[in-house]
């Protein structure tokens, strides 16, 4: 009888209900959405590093997990490194910013092709002229390239030689020596990747390394991959959760005041409740339901939104952002927008609880 009467409120005030459902679930969907972007974006630079087919990396002493240190390596370390026994390539890269987020790698492509098998050309193809760039499928679709299209950055105007399969190292690509001379690092690499002969010898000539190069970044592959993490970021685990906290808010907010005009709206209809015996936990009762019910209703579009924002970041920014879906997290997501929801609820539940019933039913 009560969860009929709580589901008739919500019908008959469609209009509060789906306004309130939506902005639970808008606020549902900035959480998943903020994590999905967090967990993709990381995901996806550690499967690009997997996908250059190298078993070691090595960064520059002092360079944290995804960022550079100022001060590259000299490129002769690769000739050190070659000598190494059971090391079959050695290959360097160099990385420079081209604004924001986003950056050009400089690669030989000859040894790179040997080391990952080579780039999978969508359309066009390597490097024929001393302006060309090659970019993936995600940076193309983008920024609407074709092969043959012009593209800008560093202050010049690039042409673009070829689009490559996603999920090889980086997004753009021009040549090694031309990436260390706009850089001003002439002779200087960011990053070199080591191939062995057998995985077996992966732990004797990591150690190796490590003992020759104490001050370097030495990692396998998998284990640098495994510390691509939230965890790993400096400030993003804050970040997550002051924007959890900011939700918590809204979710408070907007029941509040969905709840608080529900109550005003309903003044006489609570004083014939009472006056037919309902007691105020009854009262106090059906309010609860219906926020329980918008919570779960507006966790529900919620999660479903989460789909149409990821559809919309792979389609129109899938060179900068990469958006996974966090089923983990949608109970939790549930669980926050239920807490701030019940909170916003509470004072008006308490008043509409404590309202006598003849000045209720006096109500104009």
């Amino acid at each position: 009888m009560i969860n009929k009467l709580v589901i008739e409120n919500l019908k008959h005030r469609w209009v509060r209900t789906s306004l309130s459902a939506a902005a639970v679930g808008v606020q549902v969907t900035m959480i998943l959405t903020l994590v999905g972007v967090s967990y993709g974006t990381l995901e996806d630079m550690a499967r690009r590093s997997r996908g250059v087919g190298a078993d070691i990396l090595i960064r520059p002493p002092g360079s944290s997990i995804i960022s550079l240190s100022s001060a590259p390596m000299p490129q002769k370390l690769l000739d050190f490194v070659r000598q190494i026994p059971h090391v079959t390539i050695a290959t360097g890269t160099a990385v420079h910013a081209i604004g924001g987020t986003n950056s050009v790698t400089g690669v030989d492509l000859n040894e790179f092709s040997r080391m990952s098998g080579g780039f999978k050309f969508l359309s066009g193809g390597p490097f024929q002229g001393p302006d060309d760039v090659i970019v993936d499928e995600y940076w193309a679709r983008q920024n609407k390239l074709k092969v043959g299209a012009q593209t800008r950055f560093l202050n010049k105007t690039w042409r673009v030689c070829g689009i490559v399969e996603p999920g090889k190292l980086a997004r753009l690509f021009l040549p090694l020596p031309l990436v260390q001379e706009l850089s001003a690092n002439t002779g200087k690499i960011s990053m070199v990747y080591v191939k062995l002969d057998d995985q077996a010898n992966l732990p004797t000539v990591l150690a190796g390394l490590k003992k020759s190069l104490p001050e370097h970044q030495i990692y396998s592959i998998e284990e640098y991959s495994s510390l691509i993490s939230v965890n790993n970021v400096p400030g993003l685990k804050p970040f997550i959760g002051v924007v959890i906290g900011v939700s918590i808010v809204v979710g408070f907010l907007v029941v509040f005041l969905s709840m608080y005009t529900a109550v005003l709206e309903r003044t006489r209809e609570i004083g014939i409740l009472k006056s037919l015996g309902a007691t105020p936990q009854m009262i106090l009762g059906i309010l609860v339901r219906e926020t329980v019910a918008l919570a779960i209703v507006g966790s529900i579009a919620g999660i479903l939104l989460t789909y149409l924002t990821r559809w919309a970041i792979m389609q129109y920014v899938p060179g900068n952002l990469t958006q996974v879906i966090v089923p983990d997290w949608w109970p939790v997501a549930t669980l926050i927008s239920l807490t701030g929801s019940l909170t916003g609820a509470l004072y008006p539940g308490w008043k509409a609880a404590r309202q006598d019933a003849i000045e209720a039913l006096s109500y104009e």
